[in-house]
Order: structure tokens, then sequence, then C-alpha cells
């Protein structure tokens, strides 16, 4: 209850102070804004270029890292691999049998 009471007597002497030195306010502002400015673009510079390194760094390591394909992936290559030795076992018995026929 107190720090109510408080935090509006203090909202109250603001607003009065506010109005009433306005002009020194104003001074404070302009004063007061460069500098912050001029500080929250170097932190946001910074945290741009930190982005930035963490990105190409992970980048990096994906490179880095081997290929490993999904379980999907590798049962298609299993089966298209199976698929290649048939034809290719199917392809000698007709090169044999054709070497058969010639003699």
């Amino acid at each position: 209850m107190v720090a109510l009471i408080g935090g509006l007597a203090a909202l109250l002497l603001g607003v009065i102070g506010l109005f009433g030195w306005w002009d020194e306010f104003i001074w404070l502002i302009k004063g007061a804004l460069p500098p912050v400015l001029i500080l929250a673009g170097a932190l946001a510079a910074y945290l741009g270029s930190e982005e930035l390194k963490d990105k190409r760094r992970a980048e990096m390591e994906a490179a880095r890292e081997p290929f490993t394909p999904s379980s999907e992936e590798a049962e298609r290559y299993k089966r298209e691999v199976e698929e290649l030795k048939a034809k290719l076992a199917a392809m000698e018995t007709e090169q044999t049998q054709a070497e058969g026929k010639s003699e």
C-alpha cells in the first residue's frame, strides 16, 4: 500500500516537473539522445557481427560433418543398390548365354 501511494506521488511530481521544466527536459533529451543512439548503434552492430560469425561457424561445422542420410533415404539407397545388383547379374547371365550360343 505504501509503495502504491509512493508511486502515485512520484508520478504526480514527475508530471508536474515535466510541465514546469519543459525547456530543461528538452535540453536534457537533446544532450542525452546522441550518445544513447551512438551506444545503441554500436551494440547493435556488435551483436549483428557476432550473429554472422556464429552463422558462418555453424555452416563450417555442418560442412565438416560427414553426410548422414535419414533412415528413409538410407532404405531407398539400399533398395536402389539391390535393384542395380539384380540388373547387373541379369546382364551378366545374358552375356554368358550369348557367349555360350555363339560358341
